[in-house]
């Protein structure tokens, strides 16, 4: 295994915010064609009442868009921040920058981005941009430059690359405070990483076994970067619980929805899905180590690999995690909320506890 530096503070934890009050199932369709944005409301609030980090709004062609949802949710919150999720090309560096300052302001700076380059060039096509792999990742690198420059308040700012001509671009609402929210930057190629080093705070990557991680993140942590893991948990308070939940929340898989997501991957050009499948088509039985649960991948795409154990098994492996380089997990579950509380309530505690013992 590659050395890596051990993180010195505390894991972070945040959570994933569902499409309504939360998935039920692993194996199910998607929800499409409504919007519960009154279970969301009740869902953020939970985990503002929780404690929990930050709340992932993610970005997908079949999921509202998240940017008006975090204006609304940032007033019906107090302490926990969201993470949006973002595709560079769909609004100019300079717009960007303008709302993400705005919802500073609106929310007392409870914003971080996750920038997505994109995983699929069909979903792409649906706005327009037909942009391979590697070019998107060019694109983001300018608009990041970008947004770096705009939020420094250096000055006007002038640019011109490949894919953003700006001139003397300037904002008269600075983000709130100075400085600049944190920045995730998702993907699992040299690209990916490469970026994260240049102009974000933490790579984000999906999930595999701590050697696994240990192993892919080591460029990134001796870099001085950090490093975040997006997966599922499903804790009980014993191990046979937790495998009893697991097998409810997997029966009666819906095929069709299989295969739907089977030609999304055939179609995807992003190393982190592909490798994600990959690692989920190699396990044994579905397993890739006695707490990591792969089976539900073909069905809910690489944020799915799912650790799986009692509270303290759980928290163990997170403390294995925080040994190989890892300083923040991006969390989901089935059902979502009901494993958020369990997490936050019975888990959490575990971990800070394992922490305090490390560090001693």
């Amino acid at each position: 295994m590659p050395t890596t530096t051990v993180p010195t503070d505390r894991i972070r934890f945040h959570w994933c915010s569902p499409l309504d009050s939360g998935q039920q199932r692993a194996t199910g369709a998607y929800p499409v064609g409504g919007l519960d944005f009154d279970g969301i409301v009740d869902f953020a609030q939970e985990a503002d009442r929780l404690g929990v980090d930050s709340l992932l709004m993610g970005m997908s062609y079949h999921m509202p868009d998240p940017l008006p949802m975090i204006g609304a949710l940032v007033r019906e919150t107090r302490d926990v921040r969201f993470i949006l999720a973002y595709r560079p090309g769909l609004l100019s560096p300079t717009l960007f920058a303008q709302v993400v300052n705005t919802v500073s302001w609106m929310s007392d700076g409870r914003i971080s981005l996750n920038i997505v380059a994109g995983i699929s060039p069909v979903e792409q096509a649906y706005y327009g941009d037909f942009l391979a792999h590697d070019a998107r990742y060019a694109r983001s690198d300018e608009f990041l430059h970008v947004l770096h420059r705009l939020w420094s308040q250096d000055g006007p700012v002038s640019f011109e690359g490949e894919h953003y001509r700006i001139e003397d671009a300037q904002l008269g609402l600075t983000y709130k405070g100075g400085g600049r929210p944190r920045i995730y930057i998702s993907g699992a190629s040299g690209v990916a990483q490469r970026t994260a080093l240049e102009h974000g705070d933490c790579w984000l990557r999906y999930g595999d076994t701590p050697e696994g991680i240990a192993a892919a993140a080591a460029p990134v942590v001796e870099g001085g970067g950090s490093v975040g893991v997006r997966m599922h948990v499903m804790a009980r308070e014993t191990r046979e619980e937790a495998l009893t939940a697991l097998a409810e929340t997997m029966r009666d898989p819906d095929e069709d929805h299989r295969e739907f997501i089977a030609r999304f991957v055939a179609s995807s050009d992003s190393e982190a899905v592909r490798s994600s499948f990959r690692l989920a088509e190699g396990s044994t039985d579905g397993w890739l180590s006695p707490q990591l649960y792969s089976g539900a991948v073909a069905y809910r795409g690489g944020p799915a690999l799912c650790l799986v154990g009692s509270y303290d098994e759980v928290a163990e492996y997170l403390v294995r995690y925080r040994d190989a380089g890892v300083s923040e997990f991006i969390f989901s579950g089935w059902p979502t909320r009901d494993e958020m509380t369990r997490f936050y309530t019975h888990v959490l505690p575990r971990v800070r506890v394992l922490e305090q013992v490390v560090a001693s």
